[in-house]
């Protein structure tokens, strides 16, 4: 039975999107005895009437931060699956990462159910463009963002980012509404030693040192790991990793100029 919530939330997901994968989820949860409230905007028999808050470009003030977290969730199963087909091939390496992800982040048993949606969607054809339409209009950016960090990952599991997988998250990045520049800093936090701070910074190495500055402080505000509280401790603690990547880059290049 445990598993009714996960499966219920991923035939959501397919007939309406990020929104009927949290509604399917509830539903599942409901018939395990768990108790969940209605989602706002949910119709009473089936189907959903635009809880979204557009005015904001995310959730409404309705929405929980479990069914935050519930949309985060399946929409991360969605679109890691789409990461790891990209090239053709699903390398042990990427779904490990997968694997490990979920268990730390969301325990045991949703890692064997996370892992049976998976197993379903990877016969699938998933339309990214579509998925993405529907996640960038219910969920806030601080999240798009986390959720972005982490497909990053994925594509880099196995040590490099194959041709295929970096097309499509650059394309993932415009359909989720991230600019150029988020996306390319993002993707410089993945390069190991040989980053480029500037890059993770989105300035070029031509700034002056108050640019360098407010950049810092910018991107500081933009990855602050608070921003993506409302998914939880363990995502949160995850989001501290990108705001660290932002932390070492400012330090790397106030050590190469000599910066107080």
């Amino acid at each position: 039975m445990a598993a009714l919530k996960w499966i219920f939330g991923a035939v959501g997901w397919a007939l309406y999107g990020p929104i009927g994968g949290i509604i399917g989820f509830m539903v599942g949860a409901a018939a395990e005895n768990r108790g969940v409230k209605k989602l706002p905007g949910a119709n009473s028999d089936v189907g959903y009437n635009g809880g979204g808050n557009s005015s904001n470009g995310g959730y409404g003030s309705g929405y929980s931060p479990q069914e935050q977290r519930n949309s985060f969730m399946i929409s991360l199963l969605v679109l890691s699956t789409a990461v790891m087909k990209a090239d053709g091939k699903v390398l042990r390496s990427e779904l490990e990462y997968v694997k490990v992800f979920i268990k730390n982040n969301f325990g045991e048993d949703a890692m064997a159910d996370a892992l049976k949606i998976i197993q379903g969607l990877l016969k699938k054809n998933i339309n990214v463009p579509q998925v993405c339409a529907q996640i960038k209009v219910n969920m806030v950016i601080a999240q798009r963002l986390q959720l972005y960090h982490y497909l990053a990952g994925i594509a880099k599991a196995d040590g490099v980012f194959s041709q295929d997988e970096y097309k499509l998250l650059v394309d993932v990045a415009s359909y989720l509404g991230i600019n150029s520049k988020d996306a390319a800093s993002i993707l410089e936090m993945y390069g190991g030693s040989a980053s480029d701070p500037y890059k993770i910074l989105e300035i070029e190495s031509n700034a002056s040192d108050e640019e360098v500055k407010k950049a810092y402080r910018r991107m500081a505000v933009k990855y602050h790991p608070d921003k993506v509280e409302t998914l939880g401790e363990d995502v949160k603690r995850a989001a501290n990793e990108k705001f660290k990547s932002v932390q070492e880059a400012y330090e790397k290049i106030k050590q190469e100029r000599g910066m107080n």
